[in-house]
Order: structure tokens, then sequence, then C-alpha cells
């Protein structure tokens, strides 16, 4: 009885009362994203219930708003646990409840319930889950509702299934990370090599931008010929130089600004500066590079 007793009091049905849905088409597909996804919660409540800390009085308390679900259990994190790390440490404070969630079947393994929240969260399009208010008296975990892309969402649907279904938390964390145009945490060099080979990240110049073959882009890193002209593509190549003017610029890093282009019309845009004194190239063949002046 105490797995079904505990599914009562988690009172999904009150808190899907009051969830919004959103509506997303692709060509002939639609689909339909709720608010707050039961998996989602459902994890945030086993977990609060499985790491609170119970010498200390008080109840879980979960606020639930139109695009937001607090969740806040008593006591801190445990010993070694950090945002930093929640995904990838385990220290369950109280371990044989955790271990009793698993056997019930409440959770698929003891451990995991973080990774899903996160997973679930990035696959619908929405920020990730945060700790924004937690202390050392109280665990905050924040669930946001709203969609934040929906080309993000496209994107992942895009993918071939069997690949979709093999990217795992570090993965799908890189791929958000990407896509808000930010660079790729420390520790996924590793992860970055494997999404490059499998064609799901691709570099362009020296940033790694989502696979054009399954992005509707509006990444700036893609530039295409009919929608600028000769000198706002002068323009893009000139900011690139100066930004990298340190370490100079190779023609192949250069072709990757204007992928629409040619070797030798990137080539003719570059001598063309060079004649207007705006830039200037240093060492011969293909380890020349391009530098302002």
């Amino acid at each position: 009885m105490f797995p079904k007793q505990l599914t009562e009091q988690l009172h999904w049905e009150t808190i899907n009362l009051r969830n919004n849905v959103h509506h997303f088409q692709d060509g002939l597909f639609f689909w339909k994203i709720p608010s707050f996804n039961e998996t989602v919660i459902r994890e945030a409540i086993l977990n609060a219930v499985s790491h609170r800390d119970y010498r200390l009085e008080g109840s879980i308390f979960i606020r639930q708003f139109p695009e937001k679900i607090e969740c806040v259990s008593p006591g801190g994190f445990p010993p070694g646990i950090s945002p930093d790390n929640i995904l990838w440490r385990q220290n369950p404070g109280n371990r044989r409840i955790a271990e009793l969630f698993s056997k019930c079947g409440l959770v698929e393994r003891s451990g995991q319930g973080a990774n899903r929240m996160f997973e679930q969260c990035i696959k619908e399009g929405k920020k990730l889950p945060d700790f924004n208010g937690t202390d050392n008296y109280q665990v905050q975990l924040n669930l946001h509702g709203k969609i934040q892309d929906p080309l993000f969402l496209k994107f992942l649907e895009r993918l071939d299934p069997k690949l979709r279904e093999s990217l795992n938390t570090d993965d799908l964390i890189i791929l958000d990370s990407i896509n808000r145009e930010e660079q790729p945490p420390y520790w996924a060099k590793n992860q970055v090599q494997k999404l490059r080979k499998l064609g799901v990240i691709e570099l362009v110049g020296r940033k790694n931008i989502l696979s054009r073959q399954h992005y509707e882009t509006k990444n700036k890193s893609y530039i295409r010929n009919n929608e600028f002209d000769k000198e706002t593509n002068k323009g893009l190549l000139l900011k690139y130089i100066r930004d990298n003017n340190k370490n100079g610029s190779q023609l192949k890093e250069l072709m990757n600004i204007l992928p629409a282009l040619s070797r030798s019309q990137v080539q003719k845009l570059l001598y063309e500066m060079k004649k207007l004194n705006l830039i200037n190239l240093k060492g011969t063949t293909r380890s020349a590079k391009w530098y302002s002046s």
C-alpha cells in the first residue's frame, strides 16, 4: 500500500488542474507540451522526501505559480553536494528511504532523479532547474514551465530517433548551452568531440553550433549569401579578424563565417579589404593568417 498512498499524497491531479498547455506545430506534426511535466514534478517531490533533514521540524512545501513551481524542503544539501555537482555526485540524505523508493518502483534507480528532471526540461525547451533560494536551512528547487525556444524543440525532434534516445544528461546539457550561445561546460571536451562525430553539432570558426542539417537557424553564425550584401560580408569578416587579432585568422576559419560563399569569393573579399589597408596577411600557403591593420 505504501507506493499507492505516497502517489496519492503527491497530489499531481491538484497541480494538473492549473497546468497550462503550450501548442507547437512543425509542418504536419502538432504536439502539446504542458508547463509542468508529471515525471519532473514526481522526481522533485521524491527527492525532497528522501533528502530532507528529518532532524529539523517543518514540512515540504510545493508552491505553484502559472509558469513556475517551487519545492522547498527542510535542511541544506547533504555534505559534498552543491548545485554545481548534483548531477554527478551522490550522497543521499536518507539512504534507506532512497533505497525503499527504488525497490517500490517509484524511481528507476537511486540517485538518478536530478538527471531525469534536467533531461526532461531540456527536451521540452525549458530553463534548467535551479536552486536559487537554497541555504543551510532549506533546499529550494525551482522548476520553470515556460518554453524558451520552439526552434530547439524542432531541432531535437528532427534528430534520428535512435540518436535522440542515445543522448545522455551530459549531451543534452551541452546542446542546451550551445543553443543559448554559451560555451559548453569545462568538463565537456570529450562529449563535444563525440557530438561532432555524430553530426549533432558542428564547428564554425572557433564556435560550436547546432547542426545546420537539423536546425532552422536563428543562429548568428549562419550567414547566407542572399541575406547580406557585399559590404555586410566584409564587415563580418573584419569583425572576426579583429576579435581574433592576437592569434590571427586562417582562411579556413573565415570561410566558416560565410559558408554560402566559395573559397575564391571569400579570398576576393579579403584582398579587397587588404587594398583598403583594413587587414594584412602574414605567412604563406596554408599557414598564412590575416590580421587587422
